[in-house]
């Protein structure tokens, strides 16, 4: 009898996977521990390995499409065997492959059908949203990869429903849908000689939806205070004199806000729209935004405030490495009650840093510029200076809160001996 190779649960979370690569192919002789496929969770991809030896009789996970833990991903087994039974979690598509077909692309469009007690293929951030306004997604054909109902589906099924009350009201939002396949244009969407159309998949998919998230969910105010970062700079200097260790300035930063946070604990607060209430998180756990070629990954730094320097940056780049090379583990980028994003390496002025929910505050780190001032004496003088764009969210932050928080880290970056106390 063939086996069915399902979807794992890879981390404690995780609802759903998108099939990135089949390392094998139909007709392929696998072992036990061969890598067959890889799956996007999150923002990581993660190799899965043959639990059997024999042949990959049958695909039914196509790439780019989102399964569900313990659906049905293919079918190994002996050459020639057939295959069947009902998938437990990819239920549209198991009843059709009764026999090994390799031409049966019978996965893909078998979830648009959502009706008549079939399974609802909805992304967790779409159930969110529906749940939120008030939407039955039931009634809902999505936009999506093989029908799979988007938050942008909910939001215009919410739109609707104010227009005209009515259950189908989701009906704008399922016309350009059915069928289309995984490259093809939304409708209204004018193409130029060219051009070309890119499927939002794994991270940058991930991302996509988050950023969209958090901007539409929190009422943000971006607050900018300039630090004048000369006496910093000559405090690097002495370190690598003195030790011989180059910290890097982020290092200096992520020190100064753990050390910040302490007498700041008001700042690391989450948002339970769930229950309407106010989370006071216990540890100052740092989010580290790390810039990837697929999109943007943020490792934790836990009990940052704990950690000497040298701990702190070594930590920091090992998790910024390891973030790169996609070896990071699911548990190392959740958890974080603040983030830092820095952009000041690209020559960034100023910007609005987008709040990695469920933090209150995003601090990102500018550039270090030169400016001109004038001293106590009036005599012209040369400083460094670089600002904070802090992010807070203001249905748990004030304005005026945060502000006292952006002074006493702006004090301890002026004055960075302090850091090390």
């Amino acid at each position: 009898m063939a086996h069915e190779v399902l979807m794992p649960q890879l981390g404690l979370t995780m609802e759903e996977g998108t099939v990135s690569t089949w390392i094998k192919h139909e007709g392929d002789e696998v072992k036990v521990g061969d890598v067959i496929v890889e799956i996007t969770t999150d923002k990581l991809t993660n190799e899965v390995a043959s639990e059997f030896d024999g042949v990959l009789l049958k695909i039914v996970a196509q790439e780019g499409e989102d399964i569900p833990v313990k659906g049905l991903l293919a079918y190994i087994g002996q050459p020639g065997e057939a295959v069947g039974g009902a998938a437990p979690a990819a239920a549209p598509a198991a009843p059709a492959a009764v026999e090994a077909a390799p031409t049966a692309p019978a996965a893909a469009p078998a979830p648009v059908a959502a009706a008549n007690g079939a399974r609802i293929r909805i992304s967790p951030l779409a159930r969110k949203t529906a749940a939120k306004l008030g939407v039955d997604y039931t009634a809902i054909v999505g936009t999506g990869t093989s029908g799979r109902i988007r938050q942008a589906d909910i939001l215009a099924a919410a739109e609707a429903q104010k227009n005209a009350p009515a259950p189908v009201a989701a009906a704008p939002a399922a016309a350009p849908a059915p069928a289309a396949k995984p490259a093809a244009p939304k409708a209204g969407l004018d193409l130029m000689e060219g051009d070309t159309v890119v499927k939002l998949t794994g991270m940058r998919k991930v991302v996509s939806e988050r950023m969209l998230a958090s901007h539409t969910e929190i009422p943000p105010v971006t607050q900018n205070i300039k630090v004048d970062v000369t006496n910093l700079m000559k405090f690097r200097k002495m370190l690598l004199a003195e030790t011989g260790k180059k910290y890097s300035v982020n290092d200096l930063v992520l020190k100064a806000l753990a050390v910040c946070l302490r007498s700041h604990p008001e700042i690391l607060v989450s948002f339970d729209e769930a229950n309407h209430q106010i989370i006071q998180r216990a540890h100052v756990n740092i989010g580290m935004a790390v810039a990837l070629d697929s999109g943007l990954i943020t490792p934790v730094i836990r009990d940052a405030d704990k950690m000497g320097l040298d701990t702190l940056a070594a930590t920091a780049k090992d998790l910024a490495t390891r973030a790169k090379e996609n070896k990071l583990k699911p548990e190392e980028y959740k958890g974080n009650t603040i983030t830092v994003s820095n952009l000041g390496m690209f020559g960034i002025e100023t910007f609005t840093p987008i709040i990695n929910q469920p933090d209150s505050v995003i601090v990102g780190v500018c550039a270090i510029e030169d400016e001109l001032a004038l001293d106590d004496e009036g005599n012209v003088v040369k400083k460094q200076v670089m600002r904070l764009s802090v992010t807070l969210d203001h249905r748990t932050l004030d304005g005026a809160v945060v502000a006292k928080f952006q002074m006493d880290l702006r004090d301890l970056l002026q004055n960075p001996m302090s850091i090390l106390l």
